[in-house]
């Protein structure tokens, strides 16, 4: 299928006329296209397609249909039912009104070749360059930033049904694959146990039988692993993603003692990180933030915040389950460095903040990284009343420090934290510090108190951060990151931001692109229509708290 370019895309003046009678009042889908013109050019997508054979339905349009389409939370069979039935979705896509539209299979054919060309972000990005154009965007006040959980699409399963099913899986996948070589290693059995899904069996209740059938799950899937594994089978069929999901699966549940296949222990299976957690989807995998665990995927959100127009998402990444916040800060800043929209002041909370990243996000990008950063973290500092790093006077250009008690330290040796950031290890003598008269308020060690500092430039960046949050104008220009929850709940509501729809990273992130064009879509109409901004919900029990009680109850 080709791609061919369509005209102008002016709206037909026969919809035109019926739209205005059908919507005096206009919708979405009018006022947006009236506002900001056809948003997507065919040529944009002009890469995801081939310039030979049968010509496709205009890309630009369906960009628009699939934003559209999550704009009011259609499956693909309403969106393409909306295009040929709905007046406002013809004017939106400048069609005849006699316009048949496409069959429905034609939104998930675009989608694969968007997540195949990583394109799912000139969707969001064609419409903010659409709103920069029409004055609707701001870029160079603040931006605000916030993730929130994704549960995989895949249904979770318990222990036994997953090695069944993935052990099944590469099966199927190993019989379209090369049918002639699996019919000579597949025992009888095999096809009695994992002809079909396992959810169709009946499981044993008993543990002892369960774990049995366990064993024998693993002792199969150990054979099929040799056999793909010899010599005598074909190189290619180690490649296929099935294979090696099962080759994963088993090396994390299973492994070999004595010759005999038995069920890993807890304690030696691999790391979070790396654990597998679903036979259908390769890529989600556990994590526990605070109280909430989940198995799938991360999304972070970057918004506009500034009052006189919409807050709009400006970026969307989407990430792994494990993959920590403040290992993120740094690449939403290179990305909105990238699309030119770099706000001057980035609110974020404290899970992306560490002392690199505030010197970073100032040298590299020239702009403010607001956020609470972590208190020192010191046996001294909790006990209270002791000596803690920031009592000590470090002398960066001869490289002591000097304690409360007016020794100095020369033994400054640069390192490495177990994370591998850099770091400066300070350390007194113990001859100074035994006979130390404020020794107890400093250290309990007999061969010298120690200190673990950052390079000169964190270090100031976190003493004058902790200094600046515990003041009232910090705090008050901090309150406005708390918005960016409710753009989460929007997307979650509105558009299923926190379940994927499809398996894998790849097109878990496409969804997460078309949700933040449609959320804009739908702010942008807002703010047109002068919508005001709904209020935070407080509970009828909840406004009847006296003033009087703190947040906790407690007077």
């Amino acid at each position: 299928m080709s791609m061919q370019p369509s005209g102008p895309n002016e709206v037909p003046v026969e919809t035109v006329r019926v739209a205005r009678a059908a919507f005096p009042k206009g919708s979405l889908a009018i006022r947006v296209r009236d506002e900001l013109g056809p948003l997507f050019r065919d040529e944009e997508f002009a890469d995801l397609f081939p310039s030979r054979g049968k010509p496709a339905w205009s890309p630009g349009r369906l960009a628009l249909v699939s934003v559209l389409q999550f704009v009011e939370g259609l499956t693909d069979r309403q969106a393409a039912e909306a295009v040929r039935a709905r007046i406002d979705f013809k004017y939106a896509l400048g069609l005849e009104l006699g316009d048949p539209g496409f069959d429905f299979s034609v939104l998930s054919e675009f989608r694969d070749r968007l997540v195949q060309a990583d394109a799912g972000r000139r969707v969001l990005d064609g419409i903010l360059t659409a709103a920069g154009e029409k004055g609707l965007l701001k870029t160079a006040g603040r931006a605000r930033t916030d993730s929130t959980h994704v549960l995989t699409a895949a249904r979770e399963v318990a222990w036994l049904e997953r090695v069944a099913e993935t052990l099944r899986s590469a099966l199927n996948t190993l019989a379209q694959a090369a049918p002639d070589w699996l019919v000579e290693v597949a025992e009888p059995d095999w096809f009695k146990h994992y002809a079909t899904r396992a959810e169709d069996s009946r499981f044993p209740k008993a543990r002892a039988k369960r774990d049995e059938m366990g064993l024998r799950i693993g002792r199969d899937g150990t054979r099929l692993l040799q056999a793909v594994w010899s010599r005598h089978a074909p190189r290619d069929l180690r490649e296929l993603p099935q294979v090696e999901h099962l080759r994963r699966m088993w090396v994390q549940n299973f492994h070999e003692v004595e010759g005999e296949v038995r069920r890993r222990d807890p304690k030696d299976r691999p790391p979070g990180a790396t654990c597998l957690v679903s036979p259908y989807d390769m890529e989600a995998r556990n994590s526990l933030k605070r109280d909430t665990a989940w198995a799938g995927y991360k999304v972070h959100l970057t918004e506009t915040c500034d009052p006189g127009a919409p807050n709009l998402i400006t970026n969307v990444a989407t990430t792994n389950a494990t993959v920590p916040d403040f290992s993120m800060t740094e690449a939403v800043h290179a990305r909105l460095a990238e699309t030119g929209r770099l706000p001057g002041e980035h609110l974020v909370d404290a899970g992306y903040i560490d002392a690199h990243v505030l010197v970073s996000a100032r040298r590299e990008y020239g702009l403010t990284l607001t956020g609470p950063v972590a208190g020192i973290v010191s046996h001294q500092a909790a006990a209270g009343g002791g000596f803690t790093a920031d009592d000590f006077t470090i002398d960066w250009a001869a490289e002591q420090v000097t304690c409360p008690g007016g020794k100095t330290a020369t033994c400054w040796n640069p390192d490495h934290s177990p994370e591998g950031t850099p770091v400066i290890r300070v350390r007194f003598k113990g001859g100074d510090c035994r006979p130390c008269p404020v020794r107890e308020q400093c250290t309990t060690s007999s061969v010298g108190r120690r200190l673990t500092l950052r390079p000169r430039a964190e270090h100031e960046a976190l003493r004058q951060a902790r200094a600046e949050q515990d003041t009232d104008t910090w705090k008050e220009r901090y309150k406005t990151r708390a918005g960016v929850e409710g753009t989460i709940s929007q997307a979650a509501q509105r558009c299923g931001l926190r379940r994927s729809r499809y398996r894998g990273l790849a097109k878990t992130a496409l969804q997460h692109q078309l949700t933040g064009a449609a959320i804009n879509l739908a702010r942008i109409d807002a703010h047109l229509t002068d919508t005001p901004r709904a209020r935070t919900r407080t509970s009828h029990f909840a406004a009847l708290r006296p003033a009087e009680l703190t947040l906790d109850g407690a007077k």
